[in-house]
């Protein structure tokens, strides 16, 4: 309470020094007047005023009237403006409510307009899919089943069944509108439908018919089975019942006339089992017994044979009546029936698939329907011929033929012929494998001392090397295990052979020249007709090598014995640090050099007329020499190492001896 006083006494301090401030006060004080006086003189001069102010409102008293007058109307009109704009007010919110009503309203009708346009389309759909339309009946009934319009309005009305089926478990009471209709327009449609179809099924059977062209007018209406095969299962059944039972006749018909007119473009003569690599050409046989081969080497060599698993693989069949007086190898006329077969078989396969709507087991059910009669009598075929084959080669590029026209099969994604390969196969390989066994025990067999000595290539070695050479060409792009162990098997009879024929020669001289032209001719044609890493070459290839270092040696010790003997006991006794041994016998190393000196010209010109004379082969008798003089002149350098000084210079110049030795350089 005390600090709200002393807060008034402030303010009025305050209040009184600014009134103190007021320059009329300022000027009373200081000049001093009477307030008293100074205060009547203030209100006399008031008074003054306010009668001026009295007469001044008199003046004025109209003009405050008419003021008085425009203020009221100004009032009146104001008032009614308040009236007015209150009247506004209320329609104002009249409309508010009307526009909230229109509002509402609208977003009403956008619903139904928008539920309307929802429910249009399957509406109309549904009217349209249920309305059976004059060109529907006047397409199915009039018109002939080729043209496009019966297509289309086939599938329309495949369409409408459909579609009234499905209907009909929603209990659509539509439904029974075009139910009667709709059964009656099949029923015609199906009628026409399984009269093409049968139509186009029997051109097959009239002679000389392409059956290409009416296969490829039924796959332009495939949509006819499928229509009918929807509707109408027994239809369906007949049409397919009646195209299998067609086609089967005629595929085994084609196939059996076929085959029985390519086996007369077959070679007359075919081998036998006397016609091995091991027996001999001049074998003695029975009266009876049937006339050899004219040709025996086609038993073992390949020839052109092999062109049947290259260029000639997919090259068109052979046409019996245009090749009459052709003959060809049984491989050729397999490989032409083969072709034939998978040519029609993949199309007959990839036909019934697509016209008949079938895949995996039906489509392979369906093929053995068509195709079953035609593969047995293929198969019957085959193990005629080959019950009584002993071409070995033939049999082996059949195996292949077999294994090609699989994988052809493959490519053209047809696999119903996959068991019809492996029976082929079945088939073929024991009987191959019995033919190959006869061969390699015909080698065994073999006696050489009843065989002619000669140390030339031997008749079962050129035999073998054809063979072997055909078996490693053939395998080379399609490995087969079995084979390759087969012809393992036949390798080291074949070398076995050799060592055993050799043994006949009395002189190991005439072994190894027997043994080196043997292994030479089989490596030549191996590297001739194969790749350079086949088993065969190599073994052979190591076989060569030793046999002509070991015969290089031969060759050089009868001539320059003591000075290879020299050398090698020699280099062994310094290697055993006893180089006194050789001082004792210095006098046998200058009797030996001084022997040489005289004659290894000679000797020389002998070892080229021996190792010439030896090899049929210039090639390998070129080879073996040049080999053999290289052997000498490495001999005749470390002979020049380990002797004296006083025998080193008694030496003949090793510079007069290769220019010796190249006088017996071969140039092929």
């Amino acid at each position: 309470m005390s600090s709200e006083v002393n807060a008034f006494d402030d303010s009025e301090t305050q209040m009184a020094h600014e009134d103190l401030e007021d320059d009329v006060v300022q000027e009373v004080l200081t000049m001093g007047t009477d307030l008293r006086q100074y205060s009547r003189q203030i209100e006399k001069e008031l008074k003054e005023v306010e009668n001026k102010s009295i007469q001044d409102y008199i003046k004025e008293s109209q003009n405050i009237a008419s003021l008085h007058n425009q203020i009221d109307a100004c009032d009146n009109i104001l008032e009614k403006m308040e009236s007015m704009l209150l009247s506004f007010k209320t329609d104002l919110g009249s409309i508010s409510s009307e526009i909230l009503y229109l509002q509402r309203k609208s977003v009403a009708m956008s619903q139904q307009l928008s539920n309307r346009q929802v429910i249009r389309g399957p509406l109309s759909q549904f009217i349209e899919d249920m309305t059976v339309s004059e060109a529907l009946i006047m397409g199915i009934m009039d018109c002939p089943v080729t043209e496009k319009e019966f297509l289309t309005q086939l599938q329309t009305l495949n369409h409408k069944i459909n579609f009234v089926k499905e209907q009909s478990f929603k209990e659509a009471k539509s439904c029974q509108d075009v139910k009667e209709i709709l059964e009656k327009l099949k029923i015609k449609a199906m009628s026409k439908i399984r009269t093409y179809l049968l139509e186009q099924i029997y051109k097959f059977r009239k002679p000389m018919t392409n059956y290409q062209v009416p296969q490829n007018n039924m796959l332009k209406y495939k949509f006819f089975f499928e229509f009918v095969l929807a509707n109408e299962r027994n239809v369906a059944e007949e049409i397919c019942g009646e195209y299998v039972d067609t086609m089967s006749k005629i595929y085994y018909s084609y196939f059996k006339s076929y085959s029985s007119r390519l086996t007369k473009l077959q070679f007359e003569e075919a081998a036998t089992k006397d016609d091995l690599m091991g027996v001999e050409d001049t074998a003695g046989r029975g009266i009876f017994h049937k006339t050899p081969l004219k040709h025996r080497g086609t038993v073992f060599s390949i020839g052109t044979r092999g062109d049947v698993l290259n260029s000639q693989l997919e090259a068109p069949i052979i046409v019996p009546h245009t090749a009459s007086k052709t003959r060809y190898h049984y491989e050729a006329l397999f490989r032409s029936e083969q072709y034939a077969l998978v040519d029609n078989a993949c199309r007959e396969y990839l036909f019934l698939s697509e016209f008949f709507k079938v895949r995996g087991t039906q489509a392979m059910d369906i093929f053995d329907q068509v195709m079953g009669k035609t593969l047995h009598l293929l198969l019957k075929n085959l193990q005629s011929f080959v019950d009584d084959c002993y071409d070995t080669i033939a049999l082996f590029l059949c195996l292949h033929l077999v294994m090609r026209y699989q994988l052809t099969c493959h490519k053209r994604a047809v696999p119903a012929l996959d068991k019809y390969w492996d029976n082929l196969t079945s088939v073929i390989w024991p009987r191959f494998e019995y033919a190959f066994q006869l061969n390699i025990q015909s080698i065994k067999d073999c006696d050489p001392w009843k065989l002619n000595k000669d140390i030339g290539p031997h008749y079962i070695t050129r035999r073998y090397a054809e063979f072997s050479a055909a078996m490693v060409g053939v395998g080379e792009g399609f490995p087969c295990e079995g084979a390759a162990q087969l012809l393992a098997e036949l390798r080291e009879a074949v070398q076995c052979f050799l060592l055993r024929m050799a043994a006949v020669f009395v002189q190991r001289t005439q072994q190894l020249v027997f043994l080196i032209n043997n292994y030479d001719l089989v490596l030549g044609v191996l590297m001739e007709r194969t790749r350079d890493n086949s088993k065969e070459a190599e073994s052979f290839r190591e076989k060569l090598n030793a046999r002509s270092s070991e015969y290089v040696e031969e060759v050089l010790s009868p001539h320059f014995g003591g000075i290879i003997q020299l050398v090698k006991e020699t280099e062994a006794l310094s290697d055993k640090g006893q180089v006194e041994y050789f001082k004792q016998h210095e006098g046998t190393a200058l009797a030996l050099v001084e022997a040489f000196t005289q004659c290894w010209k000679n000797e020389l010109s002998s070892i080229n007329s021996e190792v010439l004379r030896s090899f049929p082969s210039l090639v390998l008798g070129g080879a073996l020499l040049q080999r053999t003089l290289t052997q000498f002149v490495q001999y005749y350098h470390r002979l020049h190492k380990i002797l004296p000084a006083n025998a080193r210079a008694r030496l003949t110049n090793i510079h007069h001896i290769m220019v010796e030795i190249k006088k017996y350089r071969t140039n092929y």
